[in-house]
C-alpha cells in the first residue's frame, strides 16, 4: 500500500492523475493521507528498515525553521489514525535522506544529518543511526546550495553493491564528489542521466524514481533527455520501467520518491 498526501490531488491534479493512473494500471494499491501539512510524505513518515521495523525520526528540518505550518508531526497528526507499531527517535532526520540497499544491510545518508543534529557528537550519532536502522551507515556529501540536502536525489542502490549516481557534469564537480564518496565506501558507482535545472527545481532528477517489487516508476518531465533516461533505466533494471510525467511537482523540488511512502504491506 503506497501512501500519498491528501493535498496532492488538490494542488497538482494533473501530475497526481498521471501517477495514480500508472499505479492503477499495475494493480498497485494506494491511499491519500489526511492531516498532512505538505506533499512530501517521504520526509515525515517513518523509515522502514530491512526487517520491517518502522522508525519515526524528529521532523524539524532547518529549511522549515520559519515555516512551522509546513511541518507534519507524524506522532501527533498521523500516528493515531494509522495505528502502526513505531519506534520513535529524537534524531532530526528526513526520510528523503535515508536510502537503503535492497537487503536493508546498508543505508546512504548525506552529511546534512550532522548539521541538523549539532547536539550529537558525530560518532555517537552514527552509532545510534546504525542501531536504529539496523544497517551499516554510509555518509555521502550534501550539496550546500540544495535546500534539503537529501540523499535520494543523488544516489540510489541498484543492488547491495551497486549505486546509481547522477552523471557527473565535470571531473571535479559535485556529482563527481558523490560518486567518489560511494566508491570510497567500497561500492560500485554507475552513472545515471541527470539534467541540472537550477534553483529548487528537481526537473531532470531521474534518480528520484519510485521502485516496487516489479516496477520502477521513472519521473519524466517532457524534456529531450527523458528518452535517454528511459533507455538507461531499461538497460539497468530487470523490472518494468514506467515513465510518469510529474513536471509540475518536480518544479517544487521533488519527484516520485519524495511524494510516496510504502506502508507495511507494500
Amino acid at each position: 500500500m503506497f501512501c500519498l498526501s491528501g493535498l496532492l490531488s488538490y494542488i497538482y491534479p494533473s501530475d497526481t492523475a498521471n501517477l495514480t493512473a500508472a499505479l492503477d494500471t499495475h494493480n498497485i494499491p494506494y491511499r491519500f493521507l489526511p492531516n498532512t501539512k505538505d506533499i512530501w510524505v517521504r520526509d515525515f513518515m517513518p523509515v522502514r528498515t530491512g526487517s520491517g521495523k518502522l522508525v519515526s525520526f524528529r521532523y524539524e528540518p532547518s529549511y522549515l525553521k520559519n515555516d512551522p505550518d509546513l511541518r507534519t508531526d507524524f506522532r501527533k497528526d498521523l500516528a493515531p489514525q494509522l495505528g502502526l507499531p513505531v519506534t520513535y527517535s529524537n534524531i532530526n532526520l528526513d526520510g528523503g535522506n535515508v536510502v537503503f540497499s535492497p537487503s536493508g544491510a546498508r543505508v546512504l545518508i548525506s552529511d546534512r544529518v550532522f548539521s541538523e543534529n549539532p547536539e550529537y557528537p558525530s560518532a555517537a550519532l552514527m552509532r545510534e543511526l546504525s542501531e536504529l536502522l539496523e544497517a551499516e551507515v554510509l555518509i555521502i556529501p550534501s550539496l550546500k546550495s540544495d535546500m534539503t540536502g537529501h540523499a535520494d536525489g543523488m544516489a540510489r542502490f541498484l543492488d547491495d553493491r551497486t549505486v546509481l549516481c547522477n552523471r557527473p557534469l565535470s571531473s571535479c564537480g559535485f556529482e563527481q564528489q558523490v560518486k567518489r564518496a560511494v566508491q570510497d565506501c567500497g561500492l560500485d558507482a554507475v552513472d545515471f542521466p541527470f539534467v541540472p535545472a537550477g534553483g529548487v527545481s528537481a526537473v531532470g532528477c531521474y534518480l528520484n524514481y519510485l521502485e516496487t517489487e516489479r516496477v520502477v516508476f521513472l519521473p519524466v518531465f517532457g524534456i529531450e533527455q527523458d528518452a535517454e533516461a528511459e533507455t538507461s533505466a531499461r538497460q539497468l533494471f530487470s523490472k518494468e520501467i514506467v515513465p510518469v510525467n510529474i513536471r509540475e511537482i518536480a518544479q517544487q523540488g521533488g519527484c516520485l520518491n519524495c511524494i510516496s511512502w510504502e506502508g507495511p504491506h507494500a
